[in-house]
């Protein structure tokens, strides 16, 4: 059984990760958050101790290292913006680090934090979940064996509908959430570059506070891809079905269907880091390195 701690536990992710250290048989000691609202703990664990002020918090963590009680993993579920501290305060106390997207919100702090993690002997892992998804993985396979040369249309389509608080929230501000297409964008493109290859161009037709658009030319596929938080832009059949998110990849006009299996990513991620395959810097690079050029790119 490893020990957890957890930085982040009151946000909508933090849940998941939680349930993925139950479900992998493992321990959540202590957990931080500046809001209390967090009796989803009760669920998982409720004899964890919960602080609301950091300094508290890194008291307790460097209490339990002089008696003896080893920290294995940090699960990193924090603001975007605090991922690279929080990343970093991981590996000072000695702790493999779990951390959800985006790792940073710049590729230039991951060349730094590689050095680190060099430092310390430590893995910085981080949470790609679509790729473990059933119907990704089968897409993967079905790429894999075709025309390695061929170049596939693709047509992405991401609306998540948010109201009024999210512009409030660190999450309206890109210098803290990186924008849209790096908040809600950067697993897509993840995905879509671990299986048609690396970016070699992109542009941008849209980019309000709620939508970004554009496209992305990667080693075998173009794709136009529109993200948005504004539930204006859910199409009709969605809004007339009372649902409040639409996504859809479209493959040379064939649509791959993947609404359902999310429920325990989180929990496949966990497995695989706790065997040692988690995915980690060098596997977020690609997909970062493009939402932070579309955040710093005018139209």
């Amino acid at each position: 059984m490893k020990n957890f701690i957890l930085i982040g536990a009151a946000g909508y992710i933090a849940p998941r990760h939680m349930k993925a250290i139950k479900e992998t048989g493992n321990n959540l000691i202590a957990a931080y958050d500046p809001y209390d609202g967090v009796g989803i703990m009760d669920s998982y664990f409720p004899n964890a101790d919960f602080f609301t002020e950091f300094e508290r918090f890194d008291r307790h963590v460097e209490k339990l290292k002089r008696n003896g009680i080893k920290i294995d993993f940090v699960s990193i579920c924090s603001p975007n913006y605090l991922h690279d501290s929080h990343i970093r305060y991981g590996l000072r106390i000695g702790a493999d680090v779990i951390c959800e997207k985006p790792l940073v919100l710049n590729s230039w702090n991951l060349d730094a934090l590689m050095e680190i993690e060099k430092e310390y002997s430590k893995k910085i892992n981080t949470i790609l979940q679509l790729r473990y998804h059933d119907s990704i993985l089968q897409l993967k396979d079905k790429i894999a064996k075709g025309d390695p040369n061929k170049k596939y249309k693709i047509d992405l389509t991401y609306v998540t509908s948010r109201g009024n608080w999210y512009y409030t929230s660190w999450k309206g501000d890109k210098t803290k959430s990186g924008g849209i297409a790096t908040n809600i964008g950067i697993h897509f493109f993840d995905m879509l570059m671990w299986i048609f290859g690396p970016c070699k161009e992109f542009t941008l037709s849209e980019k309000t506070k709620d939508t970004n658009s554009g496209t992305l030319k990667l080693k075998n596929a173009d794709v136009n891809w529109y993200l948005s938080i504004n539930s204006d832009n859910l199409p009709i059949k969605v809004k007339n079905q009372n649902l409040t998110t639409y996504r859809t990849i479209k493959i040379d006009n064939e649509e791959i269907e993947f609404s359902k299996g999310f429920t325990d990513l989180h929990t496949l991620s966990y497995k695989n880091i706790l065997n040692g395959n988690g995915y980690g810097l060098k596997d977020a690079k690609n997909s970062i390195e493009v939402v932070s050029q579309i955040r710093n790119k005018k139209i």
